[in-house]
This record gives C-alpha cells, structure tokens and sequence, in this order.
C-alpha cells in the first residue's frame, strides 16, 4: 500500500465521515472514529450471518395490582446504545442497563381518575438521554431525568410534563420522537389525529390532521378494552420527518414545518399496522398479503420490496427495522431480511410466541410475547 494512502486511511475526519454516511452515527463509541468504524462493520456483518447473543431481562420490583387482574403486559421497547426502556400496560417503564443486563430502576405515571382499564397503558417512549420521556393512552406525557454516567441512575425526579385531555383530543395511540420533537397519533375526535410538541420548549406547536378518522371508535374501545390490534403508528427518521400509518393510509409529514404533509398514499389491500417502523431515512410498511416495501421518506421512492414467509394471515405480526436489516416475528419465530436487495437471510433460534412488542436499533433486537419475558438478541462485535 502506497504511503499516500497508508496516510488517508489515518485520517480521523475520512472514518468520521464514513461512519456517519453508512450508519448515521455522529458520536463516538469508542476510542476513534477508525475503532467505531470497525465495530459497526462487524456488527452489520453479525446480523447477516446470525451471529449474537440471547439474554432474558428480568425485574425484581414489587408489581402493584392495579390493572383489575389483567397479566403485566409488555407494550413498548425503546433502544439507545447503552439503555432499554421497557414500557407496561399498567402504565410503568422499566430501564435497564444493557452492557450489564441489569433493571435499573421503575418509573410510574402520576395517578389520576382513570378513564379505563388500559387508560394507563404506555403508548410510547422516548430515550432523549438524559432524559426519558413516556406517554400514555389517556394523552398524559411524563418526562424523567437520570445520569446516563452513573450505573445506578437512581428515581429521578418525574414529572407530568402534558395532561392529557381524551374528551378533546381522544386516545393517545402511539407516541414517538428525537431529540427535537415529541409526536402523538390519537384516535377518537375528528380533526385532532396528530400533535407535535418542540421538545425543548415543551410547546404545543400543531394540531391537525384526519388520518385516524375512521378508527375513532376503535380509539375509545382501546382505553376500556385489550386488544392486540393497532390503530395507528407513527415513527421518526433522522431527517425530522415522520411517518404515520392506520389500516387503511400512510403519509408522510414535516415536523419542522407545521405537519406538513410530504406524501400520502392510500393502500387498497390494506396495511399491517404493527409493521411500520422507520430507520435513517428509510421507512418500512407491510400490507395485508404479508408484502413488505422499504422506501425512503423524502420521496416515498421504493428502495426493495419482498413477501414475508409463513404469513396466513395478519394477526399476531410484528415488524421493525434498523440501517441495513427488516426484523419480522411471525408465528412467534423471528425472521430476518436485508433491506439492499430484500433477501431473505434466516429465523432466529428462540421463540417468544405471540409478540406484543418488538425493536431493533443497529446492534440489538428486543421483543416480548405471551410468554411475558423480555427477549434481547445481542449482534454487538
């Protein structure tokens, strides 16, 4: 190798910008650019040949009887690098510590009159580090704050950073975000299907949109009602757009510009709810047949398309995706694609039976299913 390139390849600023265009990462994990480089490409690499670690995550915390009897149900998953943020159908999340696969600590909503059975239920969660933000199906926001640098963060201060109104506004469905805004799909009252908060601020900024409609009713039946069925979805790429789904429509919108709608599309075979997920600046749908379409938010250009495996029908599937991969749980088995050219590469050994919930980022997998464990794969290199 020619000394000119042996001092390229030294350069900090060229394994930096590599970094950041294939896998979107703009800080660093390790001791250099050069070292996180290598560790994303192994990691990558591990995914395509099925090489990672199972772990179980366990809790011993006191759980309260206040959900009249009905099983602690595992309903949402956020991953970041070093943290899992598991999210409860009684309206609790718990952290864990993923490097030492430990609970870390409980986070509870404030009790108020409840609206239904399930009104508690965590709709979604942030992990804005150092904060930890979640919400709930009756429209309440909590936002707690720990130190990511201690590994025990301790309680924390939680507060209730938005009172939910379901009257007005109808049930909070999902609830995701970055570190710039918070949005909420509701389901419920016409006219009111999406808000977005500046996260900063806390500030309402907008109002607006008629995408879950048609599911109002089925928006009020999920606060008294349990049920595996999704409303509604919606997720956030890295460019600040975000991508929301009902059975029936997706569409693209701008968070910067007022909810701005980029592109719609109505989808006449109808869409699997509980498959859309988004990641960079790519988002993943899958409709009715068990067809399931990568495409890239800016433009909704289609990148690949492919048929899942072993889908009789749409109950019980589950999707998400990361930088490079599709993850599917279909018939309690685990099954991976890559997202290039839509090959399919394998099914993950451990079964987790009917999944509730299911989360990847670019190292990890987690789900949970009737068996009520939290399931973690770990591909890290």
């Amino acid at each position: 190798v020619c000394s000119t390139w042996r001092a390229v390849s030294r350069s900090e600023l060229l394994w930096q910008q590599l970094t950041r265009r294939i896998w979107n990462r703009t800080h660093l994990l390790h001791d250099s650019w050069r070292d996180d480089y290598i560790y994303h490409h192994r990691t990558a690499r591990n995914f395509r040949v099925r090489r990672y670690v199972h772990n179980t995550l366990h809790f011993d915390d006191d759980v309260p009887d206040n959900n009249g009897g009905v099983n602690l149900i595992c309903l949402r998953i956020t991953l970041s690098d070093h943290h899992l943020a598991a999210g409860f159908s009684d309206g609790s999340v718990r952290l864990f510590n993923l490097n030492a696969l430990l609970h870390l600590y409980t986070f509870r909503p404030f009790l108020r009159d409840r609206l239904g059975l399930f009104s508690r239920a965590v709709s979604g969660i942030i992990l804005a580090l150092p904060r930890l933000i979640f919400a709930s199906l009756d429209g309440d926001i909590h936002v707690s704050i720990f130190n990511i640098h201690d590994p025990d963060p301790g309680p924390g201060p939680t507060r209730r950073a938005h009172l939910g109104d379901v009257v007005n506004d109808g049930a909070l469905v999902d609830f995701t975000g970055c570190n710039e805004f918070w949005v909420g799909l509701y389901a419920g009252v016409p006219g009111r299907a999406i808000h977005i908060w500046d996260s900063g601020s806390e500030e309402l900024l907008f109002v607006g949109g008629t995408l879950t409609d048609p599911e109002a009713v089925m928006g009020w039946h999920m606060l008294t009602e349990w049920t595996t069925e999704f409303v509604g979805r919606v997720r956030v790429t890295n460019q600040e757009l975000a991508v929301a789904c009902t059975g029936l429509r997706v569409l693209v919108f701008d968070l910067r510009n007022q909810g701005i709608i980029l592109g719609e599309e109505e989808v006449r075979r109808g869409l699997i709810v509980g498959c859309l997920d988004a990641s960079d600046n790519a988002y993943l749908m899958v409709d009715e047949r068990g067809v399931a379409s990568v495409r890239i938010a800016q433009t909704l250009e289609e990148v690949c398309r492919f048929r899942l495996r072993g889908v009789g029908s749409a109950r019980g599937i589950l999707g998400c995706m990361n930088s490079g991969y599709a993850i599917f749980c279909v018939g309690g088995v685990i099954r991976v694609w890559e997202i290039e050219h839509g090959e399919y590469l394998y099914g993950l050994r451990e079964r987790i039976g009917e999944a509730t919930v299911l989360a990847a980022s670019n190292r990890y997998v987690a789900g949970s299913g009737d068996d009520r464990t939290l399931h973690l794969w770990d591909f890290g290199a």
